[in-house]
């Protein structure tokens, strides 16, 4: 589900990518970097300068998934560190008669408690992983409900923004089985509540007691992304101090599966006959890419308010960027022009330099056009690869749509936080444009994190990527 091109006059007005600095806001920097001189990339330090407001820099604290490989973050990268696929035959349905019969599925969800038992029966999974994922980001930041510092939370300046590219889809299929085998009285009256995509969302709002901004972006598989960058603007205009924010997905379900087969957007495994060979970035075999699902998302606060509550800073985000590529509903610009003008719209707005970059999560959704498109896009930007490596997460845990960015916003922040990168899978017959890129191939990578930026796009052509770093004061 990949689209990458962009119209480079594209309009930002409705999540303006400018921190909010007074008078000055349109000339003045959020901040400035010191780098140490180095001799190569990698050496390159980020650090934002004693000078930075800590009210408009913005950290992470805390992060939650749902995952083919559970809920547990640290379970979640070693597994992806040990190269193991989650791509398996479906179990959750018959999928016989369909041409794909494989995703990365999450079998037998365990929710650990975090929703009571009458609502777990009723969900749709799309909102039970947004609540589960946003409880163990709240947990993981030290704010679990009920907690000392959870109390403490001013709630009006406490936000969310957990969005779903397609919402609760297994709900809005039984609904309209109901409606078309026994009538429209036979259809649950949580059919439109829990089909939207805005309900994960303020599920968690209802249960957190959290009053700030909450609504839900649906850009397809850009949609964690462009979260990420609404939340951290309203964190940088000193509208909240604190926003949960990502994005879930739960479209293994017949229709789900039917609707992308006729897209022509999956692949097969006809080429592998092995589905965790499936997904194959970059790969001259690749066919399609392989479905999955979950939910990932981050604590993202402000640098003053985490440091007064005394939390745990994960990482940095350091900026994003969000653009349109107005060209065809499914596939990228060749040229790659719209993801090359993203990027280089996120590192303006990180405030750092291309040459401070040294890690790209790629989208690398493993089809056809658009694996080769983000490449020229990536050499654009970046016309010497030397230092730079660059991983497909969804080589691992298929292609999340919505969630995608959330659960490799967690991969990448992982990367930082630990040293490693994981490796990209099933790197066998690469095409050319990779022959000068570390595509991290088949084994994990021991690799100093300077900075780094995880690309995500989008049928329709929507396009953002998003800056990570190592905190530095």
């Amino acid at each position: 589900m990949q689209a990458g091109g962009l119209n480079q006059c594209a309009s930002f007005s409705a999540l303006d990518l400018r921190p909010n600095t007074g008078r000055h806001a349109l000339t003045a920097p959020r901040s400035s970097f010191s780098r140490r001189p180095a001799v190569g990339r990698g050496l390159v330090v980020v650090r934002a300068a004693v000078t930075a407001d800590p009210k408009t820099r913005v950290v992470i604290t805390g992060q939650g998934i749902a995952s083919v490989f559970g809920n547990d973050v640290n379970t979640f990268y070693n597994t992806l560190l040990e190269g193991k696929s989650g791509v398996k035959p479906i179990t959750r349905f018959d999928a016989s008669e369909f041409p794909t019969t494989f995703a990365a599925q999450i079998e037998n969800f365990d929710n650990e408690g975090l929703i009571d038992k009458k609502n777990a029966r009723r969900y749709d999974d799309c909102i039970s992983y947004s609540l589960v994922s946003a409880k163990k980001a709240l947990a993981d930041a030290g704010l679990e409900k009920g907690s000392e510092a959870f109390e403490k939370l001013d709630k009006t300046r406490a936000g969310i923004l957990i969005g779903s590219g397609m919402g609760g889809l297994t709900v809005f299929q039984d609904g309209v089985k109901n409606l078309v085998e026994k009538g429209y009285k036979k259809i649950t009256p949580f059919f439109i509540p829990y089909a939207i995509t805005n309900m994960g969302g303020a599920l968690v709002g209802i249960e957190t007691g959290f009053m700030g901004p909450n609504y839900s972006i649906s850009t397809a598989c850009a949609t964690a992304n462009y979260a990420f960058v609404a939340a951290a603007n309203h964190i940088r205009k000193g509208e909240v101090d604190i926003m949960l924010a990502g994005g879930s997905e739960a479209p293994i379900i017949p229709v789900g599966l039917g609707g992308f087969v006729a897209c022509r957007a999956l692949s097969s495994g006809g080429l592998t006959g092995e589905p965790q060979k499936a997904s194959r970035p970059w790969d001259k075999d690749r066919d399609g890419f392989v479905m999955g699902e979950g939910a990932g998302v981050l604590v993202m606060e402000s640098l003053e308010h985490a440091q007064a509550r005394g939390a745990n800073i994960l990482a940095e985000y350091m900026g994003g960027g969000i653009t349109c590529d107005a060209y065809h509903m499914t596939d990228p610009r060749a040229d790659g022009l719209g993801v090359s003008t993203c990027i280089e719209i996120a590192l303006k707005d990180a405030g750092i330099e291309r040459e401070q970059v040294n890690y790209i999560n790629a989208h690398a959704t493993s089809t056809l056009v658009g694996d080769v498109a983000e490449v020229k896009a990536i050499k654009k930007v970046f016309p010497s690869m030397a230092g730079i490596k660059v991983n497909g997460t969804k080589s691992l845990i298929g292609h999340c749509l919505g969630a995608a960015g959330g659960l490799e916003a967690v991969a990448t922040i992982q990367a930082i936080r630990t040293g490693w990168l994981h490796p990209t899978l099933n790197q066998d017959n690469l095409v050319d444009e990779v022959a000068d890129i570390d595509t991290v191939p088949n084994v994990k990578s021991q690799h100093e994190v300077t900075a780094a930026i995880s690309n995500s796009f989008g049928f329709g052509g929507h396009n953002s990527v998003v800056v990570f770093a190592p905190y530095k004061e």
